[in-house]
């Protein structure tokens, strides 16, 4: 059975944490995806306390998001944390509005910044790359859309799909798929609202319970070499709801 992850962001309104872990170890869950209010002030005490906690409870925590601002000013604090909760992948998650490059010149130098940025992760034997949104398949004024620049720019970068949020982005995930079918590493697996429902969820679902195909993506899925796949909702209404559906459908694709 394929194993399944939760990126903690999800839960980030149902705090303490420490109730969410045994949730997710309860339903099934077997790793935990990070991300930068979760860990970036921790000392290395509680950074070591964390994993601990994780593994006594069954979970790991083998991939982590991190701002290109701390990935590129704070390398060395990115690797204390992923040495701390055993981490083997890395992934750089958003980039602001007012930073996104109109060229596909620009996105090129934003892949390559990306390389840049990732040199040291690489060397400490991390996978590294770029988890997408929708605006990265938003049409230039070329006609063409900035993950081809980005992933020419930066020819190492893995990726971290996020299939709906590619759906959002008007583009069909297949295809997708299927061109960067060898530097997928990980799937964030989210599922889209049929249209007016979940308006108070940002028009998300659970997994399973949403438009997105699912079952047949899973079948071009299955066959490559994906390390993680990770259940995420950006804004659910309810986190057991989310946690127990979520994995149920999974485990039916």
């Amino acid at each position: 059975m394929t194993k399944l992850g939760f990126q903690l962001y999800s839960a980030r309104n149902y705090q303490p944490f420490s109730t969410i872990f045994k949730k997710l170890a309860a339903a099934g869950y077997s790793e935990v995806e990070g991300y930068g209010a979760l860990y970036d002030d921790l000392d290395q005490a509680a950074l070591d306390r964390l994993s601990t906690d994780l593994a006594t409870i069954g979970l790991a925590m083998p991939t982590g998001h991190f701002s290109l601002n701390m990935l590129e000013n704070e390398p060395e604090r990115v690797l204390e944390i992923t040495s701390a909760l055993k981490m083997d992948s890395v992934f750089c998650p958003f980039l602001m509005p007012d930073d996104r490059p109109t060229t596909a010149e620009g996105w090129r130098d934003f892949g390559a910044r990306l390389e840049k940025a990732g040199a040291l992760m690489r060397d400490a034997g991390l996978v590294f790359g770029w988890h997408n949104h929708d605006f990265e398949f938003a049409a230039l004024e070329d006609g063409s859309v900035p993950m081809t620049h980005l992933m020419e720019g930066g020819p190492t970068l893995a990726w971290e799909a996020d299939i709906a949020w590619i759906i959002r982005g008007g583009a069909d995930p297949r295809h997708w798929i299927e061109t960067y079918s060898d530097r997928i590493s990980a799937v964030h697996v989210k599922d889209i609202a049929e249209p007016g429902e979940n308006e108070d969820e940002d028009g998300w679902a659970d997994v399973g319970h949403g438009t997105v195909d699912w079952k047949g993506l899973m079948g071009v899925l299955k066959p490559l070499p994906i390390r993680h796949y990770i259940v995420e909702h950006d804004n659910p209404n309810d986190i057991d709801r989310l946690i127990e559906r979520s994995i149920a459908s999974f485990q039916s694709f």
